[in-house]
């Protein structure tokens, strides 16, 4: 049975679940569009995507009329799929990989049911859907989400394979880190070094499992490198394998080094507004299971292999999806009755007291809702000059609202679980529309190009673009199409320049 037929046919899906489903769907598709492209990857991607769609070589990725091998071509794909079909330029990019985030919830789901329950799968579900991280990157045109969803499918397919040896599910893993590779190169072969601890354990299944897994992967993930490399030669391996995997993690050049604590505060901000949870997979005997265990492991294995990286960037902690089925599998299993269905013998807990405890948590975690309207005061500034020259916004009332949210959740958490934490999911998912509504349209006019471009796209014959930071130059260049030369240029009276720390300005000489 299919994730989405095993989905609707789910025997009564809880009423505040449901409303959280509408709201989160709503938050994830609802003004896809409402900034520009933003930041220096997504223009250049979107470029690629678009490029590939006019000229039909969907094998060589070219920027702007020069060959580009930073990343490999499932994005590009993607993006240029959503061009043939006529999107838009500012949702081409995107709808895309917010489909393929919603795809992979619902698979998400389904595994969960499987595997751990139906309790279980619908917290998880509820709450992967509602970290900050993972609905942010789901909004923005980039590889790290496509990436991450293909590599933590295959994990989760992996887990019978885990815990009892049976390899039915290990083509569809194959096939997926195949995908993945296709999404980002290297990284996910390297991430899934843990599945060395399931072949160990199982090593009678072996000549079954290694050609079932190894097949797919090839005939998924080769034939594109292999073409790219028959038509650009020795350049490619030098740029994407050479350049993108070994001196990204070895090499200071990129310029995106960062201490080996950095993915610390970035998986505690990742995880908003359900932090707090990561607590209750702290419990003592809480990785007995072989699958829980093996989760940790890969996540653990993944934040190791980050942490040794000399360049770091917020994006790559997104496989660890699967963080979030750890803890939240836990809270599931730490007690009381749930609303959504009698316990199993996978989902019995230990009773009232365990419930008790998780209460703080869940208060927290609604509390945490607040990051939302702090969010939408600092995001414009943050995306202009950086974190660090941001200040803290002053109190503003509505930081109030998460209260008597905290306590009807609270309320809710004693009895009925899966209640509380749709609760929390539907004030996360209101939080998103709130950023949507009124916060990006200002990111719009501070942080994209798409702002500068409407002021200039009628006299763009007549335009040329002075100094501009990198992220500016690339967005302007995708919305002009052909990039406007640099000033000064003859007949150019239109000159586009631009003040550090603040948004380009429009002057007419």
């Amino acid at each position: 049975m299919s994730a989405w037929k095993a989905f609707w046919r789910s025997p009564r899906i809880p009423p505040l679940a449901a409303i959280a489903l509408l709201l989160i769907c709503l938050a994830y598709f609802y003004r896809l569009d409402a900034a520009g492209v933003l930041g220096p990857d997504e223009p250049r991607y979107a470029a690629i995507g678009r490029e590939m769609a006019r000229s039909g070589d969907w094998i060589t990725p070219r920027l702007w009329g020069r060959p580009w091998f930073e990343k490999p071509a499932l994005l590009y794909w993607m993006i240029g799929a959503a061009f043939r079909l006529g999107l838009a330029p500012d949702l081409a990019p995107r709808l895309p990989v917010a489909l393929c985030s919603v795809a992979f919830l619902a698979l998400f789901w389904w595994t969960l049911r499987r595997e751990f329950g139906r309790r279980t799968a619908w917290l998880a579900a509820l709450i992967l859907a509602t970290s900050a991280q993972w609905i942010g990157f789901s909004q923005v045109g980039v590889t790290d989400l496509p990436m991450a969803a293909a590599f933590t499918a295959a994990m989760l397919f992996a887990l019978p394979w885990v815990a009892r040896g049976e390899t039915r599910g290990l083509a569809a893993a194959g096939a997926l880190l195949g995908v993945a590779v296709l999404a980002k190169g290297l990284v996910p072969l390297a991430l899934c070094a843990p599945l060395v601890w399931p072949a160990w354990k199982h090593r009678a299944s072996l000549p079954r499992a290694v050609p079932r897994l190894a097949v797919p992967l090839l005939a998924v993930g080769l034939p594109w490198y292999g073409l790219c490399y028959l038509r650009n030669g020795s350049p490619f391996l030098a740029d994407l394998i050479v350049k993108q995997h070994f001196s990204r993690f070895a090499s200071e050049a990129l310029q995106h080094q960062e201490p080996w604590w950095f993915y610390l505060p970035v998986l505690a901000g990742a995880l908003l507004p359900w932090t707090p949870l990561v607590f209750a997979a702290a419990r003592r005997g809480a990785y007995r299971d072989p699958r829980r265990a093996f989760l940790l492991l890969v996540v653990l294995w993944g934040l190791l292999l980050f942490s040794a990286s000399v360049n770091k960037l917020p994006g790559y902690l997104l496989p660890f999806a699967l963080l979030m089925a750890l803890g939240v599998e836990e809270a599931a299993q730490r007690g009381g009755r749930s609303d959504a269905a009698p316990a199993g013998p996978a989902q019995a807990g230990p009773g009232p007291p365990a419930a008790l405890s998780l209460l703080p948590l869940v208060a927290l975690s609604a509390l945490l809702l607040v990051a939302f309207p702090i969010a939408g005061r600092m995001l414009p500034h943050v995306l202009l000059a950086g974190l660090s020259r941001t200040p803290f916004p002053p109190f503003h009332w509505i930081w109030l609202l998460p209260l008597p949210w905290a306590a009807v959740s609270c309320s809710l958490a004693r009895r009925h679980r899966l209640a509380a934490v749709a609760l929390i999911a539907a004030g996360a998912a209101l939080g998103v529309l709130y950023l949507k509504t009124e916060v990006m349209p200002e990111v719009d006019r501070v942080a994209s190009a798409r702002w500068v471009w409407r002021q200039v796209a009628a006299a763009a014959d007549r335009t040329c673009v002075s100094a501009v930071s990198r992220s500016w130059r690339y967005g302007l260049n995708y919305y002009s199409v052909t990039p406007l030369p640099p000033c000064p240029a003859a007949g150019r009276t239109v000159q586009i320049l631009q003040v550090p720390g603040r948004p380009p300005t429009v002057e007419t000489r």
